[in-house]
C-alpha cells in the first residue's frame, strides 16, 4: 500500500490541529495506514511541504486541518511538475472551523468515521478553479476547490480572518462578519465576461462555486456538481441591507437564488472589470483585486470522498 503524506496543520481550529493529532495518528496504525506526518509552521508553508514531497515520489496527500490548508495543498499540487495533477489523491480530515469542502462529499467530523474514509479510499474527479487577479501592481495566481469570490464576500473573508488571527474565531465568526461588513460596504459598477455573455451591473456580490457550500454551512451554489466541467455563478445586484438581514436564512438552504436580486449562471471561463480595485478571495483565504480572471480545469484532481451528497440529493 502507497504510503500517506500527512500534512499536519497545527493551528486549524482554534489549535485542534496538534491537541488530537495524537487520536488521528493512533486510529491511522489502527487501521492500517502507512503515512509520514509533516507540520505546518507558518502561512503558506502546506504549498511547501506539498511540493517538496509530491516531488520526492509522493502521491497520496492527507490533510488533517481546514479549507484553507486544503487549497494551499492544491496549489502546491498545481505549481509541481513531478506528477500529472490527475495522479495525485488528496484526502482530508476535518479540524478546521469552516469545513464546507468536506460537507460536499459527506467527510465525517468524527475522526474514527473520517479515518475509516482514507482507509476506503473511494474517489472522485473534481473540477478546480484558477484565479488570475493583480496584487501589488503584479498578475498572481491561485487555484482553489471550493468557491471564491468577489466584493462583499473578499470583504467578509478579510474580517473573518482578521478576527481568526486574533485566536477568537469559532463557527459563528464567519456569519457576525456578513452583518458587521453589510452596512459600510457598497455596490460596484462591474463589467462581467462569461462563456456567451457580456454583463455590466453594480454588483453587491459575485461567487463562483465548485461545490456548493461555502460560508460555514451556507449553500451559496445549490446546483453546482463538482465535475462539470464550469462554475456555477451568483451574483447579488443592488439590494437593501434589511432586506439581507431578513432573508438570510435563505443563504443556508439554497432558497436565496430565487430572490429578485439574484441572477445565476453557469461558465468555464469568467472576467472581472470595474473601474476601481474589488478584492477577491478563493476557499476562504484573501487575495488581491481586479482585474480578475477565472478559469475551470475540468476533472484535474481526485480527491477521497464518503459520499457524493449532490447525488444523494437527485435521488430524493
Amino acid at each position: 500500500m502507497q504510503e500517506w503524506l500527512v500534512i499536519v496543520n497545527p493551528n486549524a481550529g482554534k489549535k485542534k490541529g496538534e491537541k488530537d493529532w495524537k487520536k488521528i495518528s493512533s486510529l491511522m496504525v489502527k487501521y492500517n495506514i502507512p503515512f509520514k506526518a509533516v507540520f505546518t509552521q507558518h502561512l503558506n508553508h502546506a504549498v511547501k511541504l506539498s511540493r517538496i514531497y509530491i516531488r520526492k515520489g509522493f502521491k497520496k496527500v492527507l490533510i488533517v486541518g481546514g479549507d484553507g490548508t486544503l487549497n494551499e495543498v492544491v496549489n502546491g499540487i498545481f505549481l509541481q511538475k513531478k506528477f500529472a495533477t490527475t495522479d495525485i489523491t488528496i484526502g482530508l480530515i476535518p479540524v478546521g472551523t469552516g469545513n464546507d469542502w468536506a460537507t460536499t462529499y459527506g467527510i465525517p467530523r468524527d475522526y474514527e468515521k473520517a479515518v475509516k474514509v482514507i482507509a476506503e479510499e473511494k474517489t472522485y474527479i473534481q473540477d478546480t478553479g484558477k484565479v488570475e487577479y493583480m496584487q501589488e501592481g503584479k498578475k498572481r495566481v491561485r487555484y482553489f476547490l471550493n468557491n471564491a469570490g468577489v466584493g462583499f464576500d473578499a470583504q467578509v473573508v478579510e474580517k473573518t480572518n482578521a478576527v481568526k488571527s486574533q485566536g477568537k474565531g469559532n463557527s459563528a465568526s464567519y456569519f457576525t462578519s456578513v452583518l458587521k461588513v453589510m452596512f459600510n460596504y457598497k455596490s460596484t459598477n462591474s463589467t462581467i465576461y462569461m462563456d456567451k455573455e457580456k454583463m455590466e451591473e453594480k454588483i453587491f456580490s459575485f461567487s463562483v462555486g465548485i461545490c456548493p457550500w461555502s460560508g460555514n454551512g451556507m449553500k451559496q451554489f445549490p446546483q453546482a456538481l463538482p465535475g462539470d466541467g464550469l462554475f456555477d455563478i451568483t451574483m447579488i445586484t443592488q439590494v437593501s441591507k434589511l432586506k439581507i438581514i431578513r432573508k438570510i436564512k435563505k443563504l443556508y438552504d439554497g432558497s436565496f437564488v430565487n430572490l429578485p436580486e439574484v441572477k445565476t449562471a453557469r461558465s468555464a471561463k469568467i472576467n472581472f472589470l470595474s473601474p476601481e480595485p474589488v478584492f477577491v478571495e478563493a476557499d476562504g483565504e484573501s487575495l488581491g483585486h481586479s482585474p480578475i480572471r477565472f478559469d475551470i480545469l475540468p476533472q484535474s484532481l481526485k480527491v477521497v470522498y464518503h459520499t457524493l451528497t449532490w447525488k444523494e440529493q437527485e435521488n430524493e
